[in-house]
């Protein structure tokens, strides 16, 4: 059991929030932890969770229990409470590349063009599948534990800026930013 849910085994749940939106969770990764007491172990459960409305949303959460459905039910939680706005260019894929770090945790994650699919590893690919991104490329450089792998995907995502944004955070228009070839000769000459 607790491979499969390494490999992303658990189905797909669908619900809705509270904006009506349908919400897909996946289960990351299950741990059996153990707690040593004077009469011997006590076992429990952690769960990492990811969740995200395929739309540009997601959120990731930790849960620990003495059952499995329960763990995976506050992690589920907790990653609904944590969920961050990611904008996508053209609903498909990131607008620049971006790098994330969290502790030993460093991914690099960079934009493709239409047809590449999702090419990254396992817990960067539930992220990017509960996110609704379907063309990038990411590269795990870091540690492969899935809790620092998951949080610096999420901490890079949550870096990542839209066009629009730089434009109006510098007071431009966005086709200020994206001037012509001839214009930049233009400029660089004056």
């Amino acid at each position: 059991m607790a491979r499969e849910a390494r490999d992303g085994g658990r189905g797909r749940e669908r619900e809705r929030d509270r904006d009506g939106d349908e919400l897909i969770d996946k289960l990351v990764t299950i741990n059996r932890v153990a707690k040593v007491v004077k009469g011997g172990r006590r076992f429990a459960f952690a769960a990492l969770v990811v969740v995200g409305d395929q739309k540009g949303r997601v959120g990731f959460g930790a849960g620990k229990a003495k059952e499995v459905p329960e763990a995976i039910r506050k992690a589920t939680e907790r990653a609904k409470r944590g969920m961050i706005r990611v904008p996508m260019k053209e609903g498909r894929t990131l607008h620049h590349d971006i790098e994330g770090h969290y502790g030993a945790g460093h991914v690099v994650l960079r934009s493709a063009p239409a047809g590449t699919g999702i090419i990254a590893g396992g817990p960067m690919r539930a992220v990017f599948e509960t996110l609704g991104i379907g063309d990038v490329v990411a590269k795990s450089l870091g540690s492969r534990n899935p809790h620092n792998m998951v949080k610096a995907t999420v901490a890079a995502l949550a870096n990542c800026a839209s066009p629009r944004t730089v434009a109006a955070r510098r007071g431009k228009k966005v086709a200020d930013l994206f001037g012509t070839k001839r214009e930049k000769e233009v400029a660089a000459d004056v």
